[in-house]
């Protein structure tokens, strides 16, 4: 799927790889109202393993085996904070650590599906430690896992003494699934009006450039963040402290914030297994995104983009489109 010179109508040029132009968004703004397109949007997630899925499954088991007892969260000990900050850190590290692996240590499927040509960047002043790989495990670390866990101990501490409301699947099981398909789209609804925030020239001076110093990005890059753009981002778990939730639901809610965009900066658009893809991966609208900046602030589910004029659906036309209204932002 490399393009060429003589490539056909539709694909670019740009790109070593890419899904068919110009790229879809959920049908959720169009009008008039397409409810049904809409659901089978939804559907095309859940009823199929995906990284919502994935994280789904790992909310349940984690909830199940690994939590600290009501008891001990009353209080906020050292221990089991500590216990939560390192069952993160191994949830990150197997997820952009096992991704990073295959895709780029052991170029797995070598350029198949990757949809930038070059490689991870080294020996670059622009990076910490001139390593693009180094810079964001530590930034991912040190600041976006640090910020994670500080909001996720904030609910459990505060749902431990009654601060916080709850519910259970028995006492209500359609508000209990209905919740589970909402986080998802609330996640993405807060993420665009964060991101315009900090593409906001001096909150993206402060903190959200040394999120672009990967225009070309991979597994790492995904929550490779300032701790400014960290508090903000990982600030739509506030939500569970204001609607009934039960504990899978936030921790449903902090991979989905916290491991899916390892998944989706990946730079491949899926994992490829006896030259089949198994597994979705990267996501070509953010990409498109860290190319050009200023375009696709959101997700294909929360199209905000194509309300304010911001999308870009992969094609020459839209990249040169972009480019005039970059011009047009920063004159």
């Amino acid at each position: 799927m490399k393009d060429t010179a003589g490539a056909p109508q539709g694909r670019s040029r740009t790109w070593n790889h890419h899904p068919d132009l110009p790229i879809p968004v959920s049908p959720i703004f169009s009008w008039p109202p397409r409810p049904i397109a809409w659901l089978k949007w939804v559907a095309s997630y859940w009823l199929a393993i995906s990284s919502v899925t994935v994280e789904l499954a790992l909310a349940w088991g984690v909830y199940a085996w690994f939590q600290p007892s009501w008891e001990t969260m009353q209080s906020l000990a050292p221990g089991w904070i500590l216990q939560i900050w390192l069952r993160n850190l191994i949830l990150l590290s197997l997820v952009a650590g096992g991704l990073h692996l295959w895709f780029i240590t052991l170029r797995g499927q070598g350029q198949q599906l990757k949809f930038d040509a070059r490689g991870q960047t080294r020996d670059n002043g622009h990076f910490t430690f001139r390593n693009q790989v180094w810079d964001n495990m530590f930034w991912s670390i040190a600041s976006s896992l640090t910020f994670w866990t500080m909001y996720e101990v904030l609910y459990f501490w505060a749902a431990a003494n009654g601060y916080a409301p709850q519910i259970g699947f028995a006492g209500n099981p359609v508000w209990f699934i209905a919740w589970l398909v909402i986080i998802p789209i609330w996640s993405s609804f807060h993420f665009y009006w964060a991101h315009r925030l900090l593409h906001w020239p001096p909150m993206y001076k402060l903190a959200h450039a040394l999120h672009h110093r990967n225009i070309n990005i991979g597994p790492w890059a995904g929550i490779s963040m300032h701790p400014v753009e960290a508090f903000l981002y990982f600030s739509t778990l506030l939500i569970h402290l204001i609607v009934p939730s039960h504990p899978v639901h936030v921790l449903f809610h902090c991979y989905v914030n916290g491991l899916n965009p390892c998944v989706s900066h990946s730079g491949f658009e899926g994992v490829l297994v006896k030259d089949k893809n198994r597994f979705n991966a990267g996501d070509f609208f953010h990409q498109l995104h860290h190319r050009y900046f200023e375009c696709n602030y959101g997700t294909a589910e929360m199209p905000w983009d194509v309300i304010f004029g911001s999308f870009h659906d992969g094609s020459e036309e839209a990249t040169r489109a972009t480019r005039e209204r970059k011009k047009q932002m920063y004159t």
